[in-house]
């Protein structure tokens, strides 16, 4: 079964260029909770630092993929005002381009896979790409919504999503981190390097692209190494 791993970076709009409804919108349940100014305006910097959850206030900045028989991959990544050439290292290829190419790109690979394989992507990166492709008018060539549990995945492709299995599909209280359970199984995790997660939309706005992209790469092999630890102990 040929299998691809696959992760997303996304960035949240700059808020104040909002019309004035959505940020109402936004901000409507802050105005009711806050008990004071300072309240407000500390839950304002949380849901601006937020905008790039939602498909809706944020768009994908990075899409990687990887072979996992292969070792090889590409990430697709977003250079605005800056001309960046295509590059290759440790098997992955480098490649700016749009988010509607990115995700243009994404759906034709994916029409060679059976088996797909992310970290919370049921949860975040597979209804994030399916919105934003529909915004940019492109339709997804694979369904990686449906039939939650494995054993139900009878026809189409397949989704393992490492939240689900390793949380038993919410069964155990608390949910691991990519990071927490990169440690616990002393895989390399991409967090520990100079970028994390919440850096992304810092790093985008000053332009370092190819910083992004590399963060992006890492959770992909940090991912099919946990992977292989599932298919291998944990998988019946």
């Amino acid at each position: 079964m040929s299998t691809l791993i696959f992760d997303i970076e996304t960035v949240g709009v700059n808020f104040d260029t909002l019309d004035e409804k959505t940020k109402e919108n936004l901000t409507a349940w802050i105005k009711r909770e806050s008990e004071s100014e300072a309240d407000y305006e500390k839950s304002l910097e949380v849901l601006k630092a937020g905008l790039g959850f939602s498909p809706l206030t944020g768009e994908i900045v990075a899409i990687g993929v990887l072979d996992a028989d292969k070792e090889k991959g590409v990430v697709y990544f977003q250079s605005p005002e800056k001309d960046i050439e295509d590059f290759e290292e440790g098997g992955i290829k480098y490649k700016a381009m749009g988010e509607d190419e990115m995700l243009a790109a994404f759906w034709e690979g994916a029409k060679s896979y059976q088996e797909f394989v992310t970290f919370n992507g049921r949860a975040f990166d597979a209804p994030f790409l399916n919105i934003r492709s529909a915004i940019h008018q492109i339709r997804p060539s694979v369904d990686l919504m449906s039939n939650r549990y494995l054993s139900s995945q009878k026809f189409g492709p397949r989704h393992v999503d490492l939240a689900d299995q390793f949380t038993y599909y919410s069964a155990m209280r608390k949910h691991p981190s990519l990071h927490l359970l990169c440690r616990a199984f002393g895989i390399q995790s991409p967090k520990e390097g100079e970028v994390t997660g919440d850096q992304v939309g810092q790093l985008f706005f000053n332009k370092e692209y190819e910083k992004i992209a590399r963060y992006n790469a890492g959770d992909l092999f940090a991912t099919k190494t946990l992977f292989e630890y599932w298919n291998t102990y944990l998988k019946f």
